[in-house]
């Protein structure tokens, strides 16, 4: 087990905690006693306890509304009531709002024991659990993909059959389904592994800069071009070169880049003269190539070369099986780079998993974990933590609303997703705690800490001022 089981012990009795603490202690537990329910609610969204002691009849905040809270900050805490005035609607009425059990005082010991140590065994397992699925994960890794599911299976066994033998291929999905991922692996498995492996992003390059960068250019080709230069083509020689988001190419470079990938040559800008290559290209869209071509937006002979080798991914909600697998490798990763005693996720948070939309597949899936990581204090992600990433992650994916939408314009959230209600500051992208602590973490770097918060970084310093005010 990862750290001492926490035990939260709340009562008005200063001899009862310290009864409880010593005997809680000798088990195995770390003890944290409060002598109100006021100052155990406060406690509860730093402490995050396993299990909880809790007197029915205290002043100001009894039991019960205790009880209510601790269901709501921690639901996966176990929560035992103690009184000296039981009966039969006491154990009724607590046991619906979720309690464990109820013990008597004075108390018998021996229920006691066997009560926390129940918990503590419940505890143990999931945590082995846990720790089967990590190694599941990574037994199911294959270069950098995880999937468990016949369609990753599938993907994978194609990967090694192809990647001795293809010189293109095209790789259609959804984004985030991971189609760089399975572009590496191509290249890792092929025989030009120790060649170089070039990626170009075709949306994110300027349009009139974009045959240079492809082919190079020749010095004085243009305004500013003081020096020759070679072209990624020229530099993925006898490697690998991927054109990510291929279906953004100019429709005047795909002429050339066809004569490329048919005879390797390259033509620099403003030279006459063709060098020849020797690459295998590896191209990747999120777009509908055959409707493309179709509408004359992509050359039908550049398509019909590319895609030779076709390989489809499928998106995240066709394969769920494999979220918890994902989920488990990604708190790994990011526990061990926040420095967070996590080892998973609730119960009720893998059900959350399971049952959001993931329109951005699994790079939303990644970008939730992270999110829900770096805030979280206790050793699983609870549901609260998670669905608090989903919602930053749905406002900062999401369109600006228009100042008059229509009805067909609202985005419909599964009543599985809701969140509960909360206050103006809640409501926020991020809360001023929430901020410092994400500032905390990544040392102070504005840019990281508005990634992770779902702002830009205007937005982010937009708010410091804000809390900065008095």
């Amino acid at each position: 087990m990862i750290g001492r089981p926490k035990l939260l012990i709340v009562d008005d009795e200063a001899p009862i905690l310290k009864l409880v603490e010593r005997f809680a202690g000798g088990l195995g537990f770390s003890v944290a006693q409060y002598h109100s329910g006021r100052a155990a609610i406060a406690s509860l969204h730093d402490l995050k306890p396993d299990v909880a002691l809790v007197d029915l009849r205290m002043p100001e905040v009894n039991g019960l509304d205790v009880l209510k809270e601790i269901r709501s900050i921690a639901p996966d805490c176990q929560v035992v009531l103690m009184t000296g005035y039981a009966s039969v609607d006491t154990a009724i009425e607590a046991v619906k709002l979720g309690a464990l059990d109820y013990l008597t005082k004075p108390f018998d010991f021996d229920r006691l024991r066997e009560l926390l140590l129940t918990v503590k065994k419940t505890i143990e397992r999931r945590e082995q659990l846990l720790a089967v699925d990590a190694d599941l994960a990574h037994r199911f890794e294959f270069h950098g993909m995880i999937g468990r599911s016949p369609a990753m299976q599938e993907l994978f066994d194609t990967i090694r059959r192809l990647a001795p033998h293809v010189r293109t291929v095209l790789i259609a999905g959804e984004t985030g389904t991971g189609k760089e991922l399975v572009a590496r692996a191509l290249h890792e498995v092929g025989p030009r592994r120790a060649r170089r492996l070039m990626t170009v992003n075709c949306s994110a390059i300027v349009e009139n800069l974009f045959e240079s960068e492809l082919f190079g250019h020749t010095r004085g080709a243009f305004t500013g071009a003081t020096d020759a230069k070679s072209g990624m083509l020229e530099h993925a020689d006898h490697g690998t070169l991927f054109l990510d988001e291929i279906g953004e190419l100019p429709v005047q470079l795909q002429a050339k880049l066809l004569r490329a990938v048919e005879y390797g040559e390259v033509q620099r800008v403003g030279s006459l003269e063709s060098r020849t290559v020797n690459v295998n290209l590896i191209a990747a869209t999120n777009r509908d190539l055959r409707a493309q071509v179709s509408a004359g937006r992509f050359r039908s002979d550049l398509f019909y070369r590319l895609s030779t080798i076709e390989i489809h991914l499928v998106p995240l909600r066709e394969r769920r099986e494999d979220i918890p697998y994902l989920t488990a490798a990604f708190v790994g990763e990011y526990a061990k780079r926040y420095k967070r005693p996590l080892t998973g996720v609730t119960p009720a948070t893998e059900r959350l998993l399971q049952q959001a939309p993931w329109p951005g597949n699994i790079r939303e899936l990644r970008n939730v974990i992270e999110r829900a990581c770096l805030l979280s204090e206790g050793r699983l992600l609870s549901e609260r933590e998670v669905q608090s990433a989903l919602l930053v992650q749905q406002r900062s994916s999401s369109p600006s609303p228009s100042p008059s939408p229509s009805p067909s314009a609202d985005r419909v959230v599964a009543p599985a997703m809701r969140a509960p209600a909360r206050s103006p500051v809640q409501m926020s992208a991020a809360g001023h705690e929430e901020v410092v602590r994400v500032l905390n973490q990544v040392e102070g770097n504005k840019s990281e800490a508005a990634r992770v918060l779902g702002l830009s970084r205007r937005a982010l310093y937009r708010r410091l001022e804000r809390f900065a005010e008095p």
